[in-house]
């Protein structure tokens, strides 16, 4: 299994630092709106990741982290005229909802660093012991220069760095590459106390402090946006192996921008769609398929168009999927005599997630599933009750499991129970007659009123059927 790996810039074989655990941590939200669905490519991406490591017989310990202080959470306390915990408190609830709604399976933890203020004070204290850090006047910065390895994940040198860098308001710093680890507290803003007088944490150590503590001094894998490489994970690098002298992360993995007409989306240029704007005409399972159809690493254009034609392909697999339901209710016990290679399909899925995570080929391997199940139901008039539950054994591992672009339980929660089933069936079979008889504008009229109680017309060989849309 091999993965591209940010800081060597090359794929290289995945081995745990304690097979068969994994550690992973993926830099979460900042408390302070509703995330938009550029964001939710890290939060989509990040647990295909961890579900497919699972897949392979991996047990992940997954942690997400919750930035529930920071200057845009206080800007809008202040223009709501409420205190920074409540913005953060409805918009933690606001992102566990939204998550719940994409189908992304909870992480073992979501650390907020308002919890864990007292690491972060630790371990600024380390820092500066070691030399790596200087307080003035209240304020704690970290000294970019004394850090040998500054630079060696986003490429970045600090003599060019420090070339183009713009004049820093705060001329307190040593350097104007140097950040905060501390911040002096203002009037009115939440702060805490500590060895530099009362203030905060910067925004940077809260991932250092909180991955080391649930996690450990080294990890397997650290996820987020290609947008976080600099200065973000460069600093946290710079800290967390400042502070314990060894390597913080053993694979970084960064996931690509989304982009509207080619720019990349964000709150600072407007032109962004929050997730639950989008989940209002789009289900998770088209969105889900839509960001697996491109390689986590690269851009990836957003439109609705896009995700139209997403749950299209959703839609194949659900097909198939209800067929199966409906089939097994009716098939005959025994051993299938159909032959069909489910190990191709198994060993072919397997060899693409293998190859850094390749997504869109997976789903490629899941259509020619789809196509080759169908047909197999098509040219086969006694399926085995066997064969029907090794097709949805494939999907609940594969499509389900671990793409998460269909939920079997779903499926089955939209039963029939509320539906006037004999009416149905008597409209159905008045269809078959018309079109026996030819009457093809009395069939499309008998389909059309179907429609409009919410069900698809599924014509096949064996007859018609039908499922709820």
């Amino acid at each position: 299994m091999f993965v591209y790996n940010t800081l060597t810039r090359k794929k290289e074989e995945f081995r745990p630092l304690n097979p068969p655990n994994v550690t992973m941590y993926t830099c979460g939200p900042t408390v302070y709106d509703y995330f938009h669905i550029g964001n939710s490519r890290t939060f989509i991406m990040s647990d295909i990741v961890r579900r497919y490591l699972e897949y392979k017989g991996f047990k992940v310990k997954f942690a997400m982290n919750l930035t529930d202080i920071e200057d845009r959470i206080i800007k809008k306390s202040i223009d709501q005229q409420t205190t920074a915990e409540t913005v953060s408190k409805f918009f933690t609830d606001a992102f566990f909802e939204d998550i719940e709604k994409l189908k992304v399976r909870r992480a073992d933890f979501y650390p907020k660093a308002t919890g864990h203020v007292e690491e972060m004070i630790q371990m600024i204290s380390e820092l500066e012991q070691k030399g790596l850090a200087y307080n003035v006047d209240g304020d704690v910065f970290y000294n970019v220069k004394k850090f040998d390895g500054y630079g060696k994940l986003s490429g970045k040198k600090i003599d060019e760095l420090e070339a183009g860098a713009r004049v820093e308001v705060n001329e307190q710093k040593n350097s104007p590459l140097d950040f905060a680890l501390w911040k002096k507290a203002k009037p009115g803003e939440p702060s805490w106390d500590s060895p530099w007088g009362k203030g905060r944490p910067g925004w940077h150590i809260e991932c250092s402090a909180m991955s080391t503590k649930l996690l450990g001094d080294t990890i397997d894998i650290h996820a987020g946006g290609n947008d976080l490489i600099f200065p973000h994970h460069e600093n946290e690098i710079a800290q967390s192996e400042g502070v314990h002298g060894n390597q913080f992360v053993k694979y970084w993995i960064h996931f690509g921008f989304l982009n509207i007409q080619n720019e990349k989306m964000s709150k600072s240029l407007g032109n962004f769609f929050t997730a639950r704007d989008v989940l209002e005409r789009h289900s998770a399972e088209a969105v889900r398929l839509f960001f697996s159809q491109t390689h986590y690493g690269g851009p990836l254009n957003f439109s609705d168009e896009l995700l139209t034609s997403a749950q299209k392909g959703v839609d194949k697999i659900i097909n198939l999927a209800v067929r199966i339901n409906d089939e097994i209710s009716k098939a005959v016990d025994g051993e299938s005599t159909i032959q069909f290679d489910f190990k191709k399909y198994y060993d072919e899925f397997e060899a693409v997630m293998d190859d850094d995570f390749n997504t869109p080929q997976a789903v490629a391997v899941i259509f020619d599933f789809v196509r080759a199940a169908n047909r197999a139901i098509d040219e086969n008039p006694s399926v085995s009750k066997s064969f029907l539950i090794e097709l949805k054994s494939f999907l609940t591992k594969t499509a389900e499991g671990v793409l998460g672009v269909i939920h079997f339980s779903d499926l089955e929660k939209a039963g029939e129970s509320d539906l006037d089933v004999e009416y149905i069936n008597q409209m159905m079979a008045e269809r078959e007659e018309a079109k026996k008889n030819k009457n093809y504008k009395l069939a499309d009229e008998i389909r059309n009123k179907l429609n409009d109680l919410g069900l698809i017309i599924q014509d096949s060989k064996t007859g018609p059927t039908y499922k709820r849309k």
